[in-house]
């Protein structure tokens, strides 16, 4: 005979194991980011291929999970959000094992385009099923508990992958991703109950399009950049593309009547501060997760293993600190917290800035570590404070637009940051008036920025290994000055706009935009 106590236990026991599952949907997703930026030289030694096709390796991946994020929300408020969580796994799963057996970089970014689609199926639906299966104080230790899930996924992610790469291949790495993947979706297809929003309507293709087509030519320009340059006829007719297609995209959303992101909520100064909080940390840590492992096994000769145990120091504090920054919200405001947190990380960038390559790898730990305590402190709640600017029903928007806005602005920001880094290191062999053919130096510092440092040395033979390396360090110098001043930028916005703002069960408020 049950007791009344027994349905309730059952009840939590479920809760616990449809977190579960969307905890390893997350896990498997900064595994499938910081890996391959580890794997990077190695599949270039395997696969060949130009600055622009590596750089679609890992930029495939998050050009595609961030421009569907919102499309994804959406179908998970109209369809069911079990259905597109499991929808989305297994194609995460399937890309996963495809990735293992690709022949060249071609079919390695196509792939990487389609398991980012997938993961954002994946992730939306997992994110959007929690926000119905939580509420208040148990809310905020979920999505606490799912950024310290990021946070294992970016400490040990290079360790992990590194550890393949030494002994089975870098195709390996694409295999531990399969394997996640499959556990999440066990326990998912077992455990999480269907749920929707009775008011959804179908999907805005004609949005979703447009501002898909943006990111991609937006991106593409920018790669394309450092080697064609920005004057050439096909990067303006790429950027013009892409404002154009933008435009279309903000035409459609205010004229259909579902449209797939209310425009609207940028009247409210809090979703517009929860925005720029989504985007801060593209630019103060998660290049890094791609800059450091290209420098330190490209430039500095670390074996992947070594570069991989290194990189820990980056993302250890995501082991602790976002369950500490969620206790810290009894007495500060997350947005006060959040805030604190990018000067700490701006900080760290700074000291980094200081660590030229040749310095022992110890002396880089600590300023890693700073970077990582500073943006580990809102990493724990941004997730929260996106669910909180809409009404509960309204979760597939909300977490759709907010991981939208942080994984589309991370591809952009790695774009860019790649662009930049190309275009100093040009200036800075041009300032050490190492000479070569027209067509050497800019193709020469594109394959400094990727790490690759023997293509360099043969196009410029006469600049010798040690003016190379200098170049890309005052290069990385100032790239990391740049970093800390956006990053330093960014929490004025987030004091600005989110300072007063707590999560919604310290508010004591149903959550609102406002």
């Amino acid at each position: 005979m049950n007791t009344p106590a027994q349905p309730t236990v059952r009840k939590t026991a479920q809760k616990l194991l449809i977190l579960s599952a969307v905890c390893l949907a997350a896990l498997a997703m900064p595994l499938s980011f910081t890996g391959p930026a580890v794997a990077l030289p190695a599949i270039s030694d395997d696969l060949g291929g130009s600055p622009i096709a590596l750089s679609w390796v890992t930029n495939a991946f998050m050009l595609s999970f961030g421009s569907c994020l919102m499309a994804a929300g959406a179908l998970a408020d109209r369809f069911g959000r079990k259905r597109v969580f499991i929808a989305g796994i297994a194609g995460f799963g399937l890309t996963s094992l495809a990735l293992s057996a690709a022949p060249d970089t071609v079919w390695l970014a196509f792939l990487r385009a389609a398991q980012g689609v997938a993961g954002a199926a994946a992730l939306s639906g997992g994110m959007a099923a929690l926000a119905q299966e939580f509420e208040g104080q148990a809310a905020t230790r979920a999505f606490s508990l799912l950024g310290t899930t990021f946070g294992v996924g970016l400490a040990f992610g290079p360790v992990l992958a590194g550890f393949l790469i030494q002994h089975h291949g870098w195709r390996s790495v694409f295999l531990s991703a399969t394997a996640i993947a499959a556990c999440a979706l066990v326990s998912g297809a077992r455990c999480m109950r269907e749920s929707r929003d009775p008011a959804a309507a179908g999907l805005d293709w004609p949005g979703a399009a447009t501002f898909t087509g943006a990111l991609a030519l937006f991106t593409y320009a920018v790669l394309s950049a450092p080697e064609n340059g920005w004057s050439s006829p096909p990067v303006i007719i790429q950027l013009t593309g892409a404002v154009v297609l933008l435009a279309a995209f903000i035409v459609i959303e205010r004229s259909v009547r579902t449209p797939m992101l209310d425009l609207s909520l940028f009247r409210y100064p809090r979703f517009v501060g929860v925005q720029f909080l989504a985007a801060a940390p593209a630019y103060s840590y998660v290049v890094l997760q791609v800059l450091l492992p290209i420098r330190l096994i490209g430039i500095e000769g670390y074996s992947a293993m070594e570069a991989g145990r290194m990189m820990i120091a980056l993302s250890a504090p995501m082991l602790v600190v976002p369950l500490l920054a969620g206790q810290l919200t009894r007495w500060l405001t997350a947005g006060f917290i959040s805030g604190l947190g990018l000067l700490v990380c701006a900080g760290g960038l700074l000291w980094l800035a200081q660590c030229a390559p040749g310095q022992p790898g110890a002396a880089l730990v600590l300023p890693m570590l700073t970077i990582g305590l500073g943006i580990s402190l809102p990493w724990g709640l941004m997730d929260g404070l996106a669910v909180s600017v809409v009404p509960r029903e309204r979760a597939g928007m909300a977490t759709g637009i907010f991981s939208t806005t942080r994984v589309a602005g991370e591809g952009i920001a790695l774009a860019i940051v790649g662009a930049v880094l190309t275009g100093l290191a040009e200036s800075r062999l041009h300032g050490l008036h190492i000479a070569g053919p027209a067509t050497a130096l800019p193709e020469a510092a594109h394959r400094l920025a990727m790490g690759d440092l023997p293509r360099a040395m043969s196009l410029l033979p006469q600049a010798g290994q040690h003016a190379l390396v200098q170049a890309y360090g005052d290069a990385f110098h100032l790239q990391l000055y740049i970093l800390a001043a956006i990053t330093v930028v960014s929490a004025a916005l987030v004091f600005g706009f989110l300072s007063h703002s707590r999560l919604p069960h310290r508010s004591g408020s149903a959550p609102e935009p406002a």
